[in-house]
């Protein structure tokens, strides 16, 4: 899970005043949801939409492509090699399909249509596919995620002493990347949990880089990616190259259950604050996630899980083990939007691509926006939890 600039303020200010009539489409996040419901056996997770009237209305959308045929290009680079084949075909839709899909949407870009012309040009030309959602209806929750920047040393230092860590050499990778387990004499046997690695030292020697303090550790380790301030003041990225295998399990939604920030729904920034008046509750909290992440030093902007730089925006997150990956898609929710310092929610319908993957987002009710690096953008991730409607396009 990987997780440069956000994109342009005054084009999004453009985009959210056109997108205002979108608002009666968007419902309020019910707290009772199981939006991590799984797929039933055999179902997909995307439908076919077959009455027009159910197509939604890209035109708003055709007026912000900024960053768009990059973050298509990002997509085709994965699509064209070999090792991508192995998530192909998604029911009816070929890797062939996939990547044709891709270059005609981006022809169409180059023939300098927006607005209504070109929401008549996709419609033409594409089918449209809507996610089940959590309920079977496409409800599904939106939220951010970003690339933080911390300070940090490559050595351990008084002040910098809680380290990121290499892949070790005892963890065992199948053919595909997922994790199958610690290497044994006789085969593999379930990697230890966070606390168990924690308690044992056992990582001890595999360090790669020490931060300054420990829930800044588990903010990298969440967000899958973080860009370092060394001491002389230039920066290295650190990426995502495996995890223990262990199941994801949300800090946040136990400290809500135990009567936290007084029962409502945490932010990242409230953690963060959370935790600086009390920091001796860090390690009680963040062991409660069994899931543990090594990281690799990264060149280059953030990359997500399939190898490519991710982009604001229009990048998002989701279960890759029912959805097909690097494709077209488009979204309809409530965003947040910075202006001039102030961060309000504003009704959001644009186009991204599907490139990441994430340890919380599973089930086809979930999907995480990418909203840049830096502690703008984690604001920005903290607040995005809405409801909305995820819908893939692929050419007729």
């Amino acid at each position: 899970m990987k997780r440069i600039l956000l994109v342009a303020e005054l084009v999004l200010i453009a985009f959210f005043s056109a997108s205002c009539q979108k608002a009666k489409q968007i419902e309020p996040v019910k707290s009772e949801t199981n939006y991590d419901r799984p797929l039933p056996p055999g179902q997909l997770a995307l439908r076919k939409i077959t009455n027009p009237a159910d197509i939604p209305d890209f035109t708003f959308a055709c007026y912000d492509l900024v960053n768009l045929k990059s973050a298509i290009d990002k997509s085709l680079n994965f699509l064209k090699k070999p090792s991508s084949s192995r998530f192909y075909p998604y029911g009816d839709i070929t890797r062939d399909h996939a990547i044709a899909s891709l270059e005609s949407f981006k022809e169409l870009l180059s023939t300098g249509l927006f607005g209504e012309r070109l929401n008549q040009a996709i419609r033409e030309k594409f089918d449209v596919y809507i996610s089940v959602g959590c309920d079977d209806r496409g409800t599904v929750l939106f939220t951010g995620y970003y690339t933080p920047i911390f300070d940090g040393s490559m050595t351990q230092t008084e002040r910098f002493k809680y380290p990121l860590y290499k892949m070790p050499q005892d963890l065992v990778k199948g053919q595909n990347g997922e994790i199958l387990g610690r290497k044994t004499g006789g085969g593999t046997q379930p990697y230890p949990t966070r606390e168990e690695i924690e308690n044992s030292n056992m990582l001890a020697g595999t360090e790669l880089i020490w931060l300054g303090d420990p829930f800044e550790v588990y903010i990298a380790h969440v967000q899958g990616s973080a860009k370092i301030r060394l001491p002389d003041g230039s920066l290295t990225g650190v990426g995502y190259t495996a995890s223990n295998g262990q199941e994801y399990k949300s800090v946040s939604k136990a400290m809500l259950e135990q009567g936290k920030m007084g029962g409502q729904k945490l932010s990242l920034a409230a953690m963060i604050e959370y935790f600086k008046q009390h920091p001796e509750e860090v390690k009680d909290y963040t062991r409660m996630n069994p899931r543990f992440v090594f990281f690799q030093i990264e060149k280059g902007e953030p990359r997500g899980s399939l190898n490519e730089e991710v982009t604001p925006y229009r990048s998002i997150a989701t279960d890759k083990t029912i959805f097909p990956p690097a494709c077209l898609t488009y979204l309809a929710t409530v965003l947040p939007v910075d202006r001039g310092g102030v961060i309000s929610d504003k009704p959001y319908t644009g186009f991204a691509l599907d490139q990441d993957t994430g340890g919380a987002i599973r089930a086809p009710g979930r999907c995480d926006v990418y909203m840049g690096q830096g502690d703008k953008a984690g604001s920005l991730a903290g607040r995005t939890y809405q409801e909305g409607k995820l819908y893939y396009l692929f050419l007729k």
